[in-house]
Order: C-alpha cells, then sequence, then structure tokens
C-alpha cells in the first residue's frame, strides 16, 4: 500500500530563499511570465522583493 502526504504535514515553501542572484531571478520570472497569470506574477514579485 502506498503512504499518503497530506499536505498539510508538508514543510511551508519559499521561494526567495533560491532567488539569490540575477540569473535565477530572470529564469523565475520567465517562468511567471509564461504562465499568463496576473496573480501568480503579483505573488512572484512579493517573493522577489
Amino acid at each position: 500500500m502506498t503512504k499518503r502526504i497530506k499536505v498539510a504535514d508538508l514543510p511551508e515553501f519559499d521561494a526567495a530563499s533560491y532567488l539569490d542572484n540575477e540569473t535565477a531571478i530572470a529564469a523565475y520570472l520567465t517562468d511567471i511570465l509564461g504562465a499568463n497569470d496576473a496573480p501568480l506574477l503579483a505573488s512572484a514579485l512579493g517573493d522577489i522583493a
């Protein structure tokens, strides 16, 4: 039987800790812009700030 993982049991993810240089930020924004999702973009800008 496969063990199920509950979302509540997962550690919180903070993208900001991985956005430590211009290359990482540019790649992150490129992916976000490709999603064409305004709320996601707003959240991403918050991660970068």
